[in-house]
C-alpha cells in the first residue's frame, strides 16, 4: 500500500516527482516499492470488485506509478498504465460512441490520428481534423461532436491552442475532451486545471525518460470515464508490464532536473539556430518571434525540450542527419539523450509537415557539445547542395 493522494498536497511538483508513489514509513520497511511478477493472486473468498484476482485486472506493481501520475496531474483518482502510448490512445478513442466525431489536430502524434483515420475508415466514427492553432475554426467544427482531442504544442509543428477557450466551447458542445500532455508532462501543464476530462501520456518518453520502455497511461478525475476505461484495458488486455512500469517510476524520480535542463538546453539551441544562416525556419514557443509563444507563455511554466527547425531543401535536411555524431538519428523523444530525425520521411506524416522539416528532441548532454555538433553538421549539410 503506497501514499494515497493528497498527503502530498502541500509539495511542489518538483518534489512530488521524488516523494508520490512510496510505501509506508513501516520499520525496516523498502523506500522503492517492489516488483510483483505473478499472473494471478491467491483467493480464499468470493471475489469483489477491489480484490486483485488476475494480473490483467490490476498489479501491485501499478499502483505507486499511477497514484504519482495522479497527483501529478492533479487528479483525484489514480491513473491508469497502459502498454503504450497508443494502446492508451485507443482506450482513449473508446469513449467515442460508435457513429460519433471526433476533432483532432491535423499535426499530432501520428499514432493517435492514424488510429482516429482507421476507425473512420472501417466506419465506427467520423474524423474533423482541424488547425488546432486556429480556435474559431475549432469552434466551427465542435458542433455534434462527442469528443475534441487536443495536443499544444503539436508534434513535430509545436502550434498552440487556446486550451481552456478550446475545452469550456467543447463541454458546451456536449464533447469530452482528451489532451495528450507528453510533450509538456504535468511539470509544464496540468490539463485538468484547465477543466480537461482525459489527459494522455506517452511514457516512454519523458516521464519514463531512457528510452528503455515502452508504455502509456490515461489520468481522469471522472469515476465514470475511468471505470470504462479500465474496463476496456481489461478487456482488451492493454496491461503494462510490471517490470516496465517499475522501470517508469524511477525514471519519474528524476523528472524536474531533466526537464529543467532540456528546455534550458532548447531555449539556448533555439535561439542560436535562429541565427543560423543554413536554418530557415525555428519553430519552438520560447522564441519571442514563434507564433505561439504568447500563448505559451501564459498557459505553460516552460516551453518544452522540442524544436522543430525548417531547411532549404529535403536534400539538405537529410544530409543534415547523416552528419551529426552526437546527436542520434531516431524516431522517438523524451529521453536523456538527444535525438534528431527528418519527420516527412515517416510514411504516415501530413502532407502539411513541410519536407525539409528536422525535429530535434533535446536531452540533457552539455549545450556547448550539442552545438557544436549542430552546427557543424548543418554547416556541412549547406555545402553539400
Amino acid at each position: 500500500m503506497t501514499h494515497t493522494s493528497g498527503n502530498h498536497a502541500h509539495l511542489a511538483p518538483d518534489t512530488l516527482t521524488v516523494a508520490a508513489g512510496r510505501p509506508p514509513r513501516d520499520h525496516d520497511s523498502p523506500v522503492n516499492p517492489p516488483i510483483v511478477l505473478s499472473s494471478t493472486f491467491h483467493e480464499t473468498a468470493p471475489p469483489t470488485g477491489s480484490d486483485r484476482i488476475y494480473a490483467r485486472m490490476s498489479n501491485p506493481t501499478w499502483d505507486p506509478f499511477e497514484e504519482a501520475l495522479a497527483e501529478l496531474e492533479g487528479a483525484a483518482l489514480p491513473a491508469l498504465a497502459f502498454a503504450s502510448g497508443l494502446g492508451a490512445a485507443a482506450a482513449a478513442l473508446s469513449l467515442v460512441p460508435t457513429g460519433g466525431v471526433v476533432v483532432i489536430p491535423r499535426h499530432a502524434y501520428g499514432g493517435s490520428v492514424s488510429l482516429a483515420l482507421a476507425e473512420e475508415a472501417r466506419g465506427r466514427l467520423t474524423v474533423r481534423q482541424v488547425d488546432i492553432a486556429d480556435t474559431e475554426q475549432v469552434l466551427t467544427q465542435l458542433d455534434g461532436a462527442h469528443m475534441l482531442w487536443l495536443e499544444s504544442p503539436t508534434n513535430p509543428m509545436l502550434e498552440v491552442a487556446e486550451t481552456a477557450v478550446l475545452t469550456e466551447a467543447a463541454h458546451g458542445a456536449g464533447a469530452v475532451v482528451v489532451v495528450d500532455n507528453t510533450f509538456n508532462t504535468p511539470l509544464v501543464c496540468r490539463p485538468l486545471d484547465y477543466g480537461a476530462d482525459v489527459v494522455l501520456h506517452s511514457v516512454t518518453k519523458y516521464l519514463a525518460g531512457h528510452s528503455d520502455v515502452v508504455l502509456g497511461a490515461l489520468v481522469t478525475s471522472d469515476a465514470e470515464l475511468r471505470a470504462q476505461l479500465t474496463s476496456y484495458r481489461t478487456l482488451h488486455g492493454a496491461i503494462a508490464g510490471p517490470f516496465e512500469v517499475w522501470l517508469a517510476l524511477r525514471g519519474l524520480r528524476t523528472l524536474a532536473l531533466r526537464m529543467e535542463r532540456s528546455q534550458a538546453n532548447a531555449l539556448e539551441l533555439a535561439t542560436r539556430l535562429a541565427q543560423h544562416a543554413a536554418v530557415q525556419r525555428v519553430r519552438y514557443p520560447g522564441l519571442p518571434a514563434d507564433p505561439g509563444h504568447e500563448r505559451a507563455t501564459a498557459q505553460l511554466k516552460g516551453y518544452g525540450g522540442i524544436i522543430s527547425i525548417e531547411l532549404d531543401s529535403r536534400e539538405t535536411a537529410d544530409a543534415l542527419v547523416e552528419a551529426v555524431r552526437l546527436w542520434l538519428p531516431a524516431t522517438s523523444l523524451g529521453g536523456v539523450e538527444s535525438l534528431i530525425e527528418r519527420r516527412r520521411r515517416q510514411p504516415g506524416e501530413p502532407k502539411t509537415v513541410p519536407e525539409a522539416l528536422v525535429r530535434l528532441s533535446v536531452g540533457i548532454e552539455n549545450i556547448e557539445d550539442l552545438w557544436t555538433d549542430l552546427d557543424s553538421a548543418l554547416s556541412s549539410a549547406a555545402n553539400t547542395r
